[in-house]
């Protein structure tokens, strides 16, 4: 049987449950890189210049971490999912920078995503990315369409339960997943999927507030409808093709009464910077909810993510403490 590769990173958060559906449906097995450890950031680093995106280096180290356990690695070049709306040059060229870095990377099976270019080319790459595994272009539409279905679910899983990710693909595998509780206070953490679930990039922060007794939210958490209206409210209209999970989440978290909220961006990374600092001065405008932003980066250490986090929690309790006696 033939495998394939999907490095956990980057995109994986987003789109894993539909690549493994069409890769399954096209008879392939999915292999996964393992959970991100410091040998991983270490390896991808080594082949990157230093200026790099953190979350690009952290890519790398899962590419290295799939040679010799895969036939093919699959990394898309996802240039725009939305019309007019544009992803980060990270993504635009990852499967030649791949090649370019990581020569001994197995063959890579990419695809260009741009709805720019019109429905029909998409089709058109998509049966040209499943011709590596399957000449039957029936299967290929079929199994297509099965991966359509089991994002759309993966999507609503997400929403209607208020399950992160991880949560979410656990769930799907039929693992237990003890829903969060309603009346627990919520914190809600604003940032791309890489940067928020990647535990050894934001050092178990997720944990961190889960054990100090929080119920965490996310922009997956949130419908369409509501990250749109938080944009259009914040900038007017969007640009990048992720600003909903920045300025769309940290715009609706900010106004919809959490106890407190947390952004993340990588270091260096422009358009992040820009958008966060757009969450930011919402924040300090509103000034109702407390906010706190985080950069990080390779060198970014534990104790001082968890002093930070340990700050802001203190100044939400002092905050609540505050606000009762003034009540009384």
């Amino acid at each position: 049987m033939v495998k394939v590769g999907i490095p956990r990173a980057l995109l994986y958060y987003q789109y894993y449950p539909m690549w493994k559906t069409f890769f399954e449906g096209l008879g392939a097995e999915v292999v996964i890189s393992p959970p991100t450890t410091q040998a991983t950031l270490a390896a991808g680093s080594s082949r990157v210049v230093a200026d790099t995106c953190l979350p690009v280096k952290v890519f790398c180290g899962h590419v290295l971490a799939l040679v010799d356990k895969c036939d093919y690695i699959f990394i898309p070049a996802l240039r725009s999912v939305k019309s007019k709306i544009y992803n980060c040059s990270k993504f635009l060229g990852l499967p030649d920078m791949t090649r370019a870095v990581i020569p001994e990377c197995p063959p890579i099976l990419d695809i260009d995503i741009d709805i720019n270019k019109g429905k029909r080319r998409l089709y058109q790459y998509i049966y040209e990315l499943g011709r590596h595994l399957s000449r039957n272009p029936l299967r290929v539409r079929k199994a297509a369409l099965a991966a359509w279905g089991a994002h759309r679910e993966y999507k609503e899983l997400m929403i209607n339960q208020s399950l992160t990710p991880p949560q979410a693909i656990a769930r799907i595998s039929d693992a237990e997943t003890p829903p969060p509780s309603p009346d627990q206070p919520a914190i809600a953490l604003v940032g791309h999927p890489y940067l928020l679930y990647d535990e050894l990039i934001n050092h178990r922060l997720i944990h961190r507030l889960e054990q100090a007794g929080y119920r965490v939210l996310t922009p997956e958490m949130l419908t369409p409808e509501q990250l749109e209206t938080a944009i259009t409210r914040l900038t007017g209209q969007p640009y990048w093709t992720y600003e909903e999970e920045v300025v769309g989440s940290g715009g609706h978290y900010l106004e919809s009464g959490v106890d407190g909220a947390i952004g993340m961006i990588a270091f260096g990374c422009g358009p992040d910077s820009l958008m966060m600092d757009m969450v930011q001065r919402q924040a300090i405008k509103l000034g109702t909810t407390p906010f706190m932003s985080l950069t990080l980066e390779e060198h970014t250490a534990e104790a001082g993510v968890a002093t930070r986090l340990e700050a802001f929690l203190d100044m939400i309790q002092r905050r609540k403490r505050i606000e009762a006696k003034l009540c009384v």
